[in-house]
């Protein structure tokens, strides 16, 4: 059972007077990790004290906690630059006898709809996009609904994220996951947007591949992030022939002993450089504070934190996803008519209120640094402009 966490807020550096509501954009730095990431900038002054084992070690460290963080095996994760290179290492090792369609959903995030479309373009296959219906009642489950009915024989994959990024719909994974198993289609997530502050299972969803960012809802730093690779994956083509992914790569002085075996599991998959002594650190660091709140601890911080503005919106003609089907920790809200997002961004920003528009939606993103004051506030800029609107 999840525990209500404490605000944290005293672990990062944003500034008293700012209400960050936007960690869906990119999350703060923790306190912790900025300090890390420091020492590791100024241990590159002097190389002698990066040794042959520093290149490995970190990044083992992150796979076995990134792993516990969705319940798979150290050894199928890989360390990514980015979701676009572990989505689109997956997409490149589908097979291609197993179904003619792709499903995605409907404004699905550029970085998994280039990869799938542009695998559909060049093998003859056809891409299918799920919409959602208009802002209104039943629209989550409407939607997932419409997912389970798409899936059949003819489905050989579905590429989706976790949640929607851009207004925290919740999709029944688990139901996907058997429909997809039940037709040999392959299930490929986005996880950027919910591991970390959602628990995901990647076992009990049934994924096949599970593709996360590290600099949002991981807390870690730009340009780093993990993925997880079932073993299907496991004999499959990397994005690029790097030698720290070979099974000598620890054997320094052996190097030029050219071997085909890649390191075991997801290891084939990760990005050259991987070993960076200063993102991977920060990454570690960021990793480890996670697991320490708990992710359900988290989720349910922001479900309790977020009450007042929920009611809030209900009862003033707001929409937001019902709460079956909706994140805790980002949401979009879509205004009454005769408001316009522009300027409700514009006098939330004059409050030092920061949120995102995506879609016709105000995306919401909570964490463990916001406080009641935050949700007041942001409550207070909206009740003032309905207020004038009158």
């Amino acid at each position: 059972m999840a525990n209500i966490l404490k605000n944290q807020k005293h672990l990062f550096q944003l500034p008293e007077d700012i209400h960050y509501l936007n960690g869906a954009y990119m999350s703060p730095l923790l306190r912790s990790v900025e300090e890390i990431g420091i020492q590791a900038l100024i241990q590159k002054r002097n190389p002698t004290s990066i040794q042959p084992k520093d290149f490995f070690e970190t990044g083992e460290k992150i796979k076995a906690n990134f792993a516990r963080l969705v319940n798979c095996p150290a050894q199928q994760v890989a360390i990514i630059p980015a979701a676009s290179y572990g989505l689109t290492t997956a997409v490149t090792n589908l097979p291609l006898d197993n179904g003619n369609t792709a499903i995605v959903v409907s404004d699905e995030f550029p970085s998994g709809y280039y990869a799938i479309e542009k695998w559909c373009r060049d093998h003859g296959k056809q891409l299918k996009t799920i919409p959602a219906q208009e802002f209104k009642q039943g629209r989550g489950e409407i939607w997932n609904q419409r997912i389970l009915e798409a899936i059949n024989q003819d489905t050989a994959v579905v590429l989706m994220s976790t949640i929607h990024w851009a207004d925290g719909t919740q999709f029944d994974l688990k139901a996907i996951g058997q429909k997809c198993k039940e037709n040999n289609a392959f299930f490929i997530l986005d996880g950027t947007q919910s591991v970390g502050a959602l628990p995901i299972d990647v076992k009990e969803i049934q994924a096949d591949a599970l593709v996360c960012a590290g600099y949002k809802w991981l807390m870690g730093p730009y340009a780093i992030g993990a993925a997880y690779f079932s073993e299907y994956f496991n004999n499959g083509i990397p994005l690029e022939e790097t030698w720290v992914n070979r099974s000598n790569a620890q054997q320094f002085s052996n190097l030029t002993q050219y071997v085909e075996e890649y390191s075991p599991g997801a290891g084939r998959f990760n990005v050259g450089e991987y070993g960076n002594f200063i993102l991977l650190p920060m990454f570690h660091a960021a990793l480890g504070q996670i697991l320490d709140w708990g992710v359900a601890n988290i989720q349910t911080y922001c479900d309790e934190i977020s009450r007042p503005l929920v009611e809030y919106c209900r009862k003033n003609g707001f929409w937001l996803e019902e709460d079956a089907y909706r994140a805790k920790h980002l949401f979009g809200i879509v205004l009454p008519d005769g408001l316009n997002n522009s300027e409700i961004i514009q006098r939330l920003q004059e409050n030092k209120v920061f949120v995102s528009i995506r879609g016709k939606a105000i995306r919401i993103s909570l964490h463990l640094y916001n406080t009641d004051a935050d949700i007041k506030t942001l409550i207070g800029v909206l009740d003032g402009i309905l207020a004038e609107k009158a």
